[in-house]
């Protein structure tokens, strides 16, 4: 197999017509059948079932997919770390979680590209154990995470933190409660929306048992935007992070307390990677920043719909 076959196939995988995936190519339909048969052979299996106007792909062909991708963005990142070595210029891949993450991510960007126009980043968002196992395969450099971390695997440094909030259907009865607090024991038996992480479910209920309370979980997310959709059609009351809310018509959002909780994010990537120096200098420049940020010679201006916890909050974990 070679990268060339493989971007074959997979254009041919998510076209699942050989005519469109032949157009995208610009090459003629022949010779793209011919190369998947090749591959088929080469490997001793079927990749495709061939229907009339379309294919399906087959469960050997499933697998292929996955890794072919994977294979892919790995040879495009070596190309693009060869050629940083000749200066500061080439591709950042950065994986994010849904949250704070995003914005903070954009600051950064904003910044090092103005010292370095040349550099480019693509960015991938998603569920905390996607980051991390994106990270662990090498399809990440650098990764905005929240607490906590596998730390004999993943190395890190904080670089934000924020509360844990309920988004409450704004018809709700707790929506009309005065104030932009919400005491914990107010969640008791109301149907609830949590992130579908495993360890922040663990948290989740262990901070109701401190109350002497079992939370009524309905749902599990990961995406933000799906939390706000779930919250929306009052299909129950969401717990998360803070983020950089969005002031919603439809949504109230309320700080959580008695007992209040605050996440951390932190920059992490894998131990058993080595850096290029475009990426050592994007980790150093963000390192910089936070500690301009802390002596006020750059300060973050925080919207005002923004809450940040007291420093001794504990932290939901």
């Amino acid at each position: 197999m070679d990268l060339r076959t493989l971007r074959y196939f997979v254009t041919a995988a998510e076209e699942l017509n050989i005519t469109r995936a032949a157009e995208r190519l610009n090459m003629s339909q022949p010779p793209l059948s011919n190369q998947i048969k090749a591959l088929e052979n080469e490997l001793g299996t079927t990749l495709f079932i061939r229907g009339k106007r379309h294919l399906k792909l087959t469960e050997a062909g499933s697998l292929l997919y996955r890794r072919a991708v994977q294979l892919l963005e790995l040879a495009e990142q070596t190309q693009q770390e060869i050629r940083s070595l000749d200066g500061l210029s080439g591709t950042i891949h950065v994986s994010v979680v849904d949250s704070r993450a995003p914005f903070l991510l954009a600051r950064w960007i904003a910044g090092f590209r103005a010292e370095f126009p040349e550099v480019k980043f693509r960015l991938w968002n998603g569920g905390g154990d996607e980051v991390f196992e994106r990270l662990d395969r090498g399809l990440a450099d650098v990764a905005v995470v929240a607490a906590p971390y596998d730390r004999e695997s993943f190395e890190g440094f904080p670089v934000s933190r924020e509360p844990w909030v309920a988004m409450i259907p704004a018809q709700h009865p707790l929506a009309q409660t005065e104030g932009e607090f919400l005491p914990l024991r107010s969640l008791v038996g109301e149907p609830l929306i949590t992130p579908s992480r495993g360890s922040r479910i663990a948290a989740i209920r262990k901070w109701f048992e401190e109350i002497g309370a079992e939370p009524n979980i309905i749902c599990e997310m990961s995406n933000y935007l799906d939390a706000v959709a779930l919250a929306e059609q009052a299909v129950g009351i969401c717990i998360f992070p803070q983020t950089t809310y969005t002031p919603n018509r439809m949504l109230v959002k309320k700080v959580i307390v008695e007992s209040e909780r605050q996440v951390e994010y932190l920059l992490v990537w894998a131990r058993r990677q080595r850096h290029s120096e475009l990426v050592e200098e994007f980790i150093n420049f963000v390192r910089d920043s936070l500690q301009e940020e802390k002596e006020h010679r750059q300060p973050y201006h925080m919207p005002a719909y923004e809450y940040f916890p007291p420093a001794d909050t504990k932290y939901l974990e």
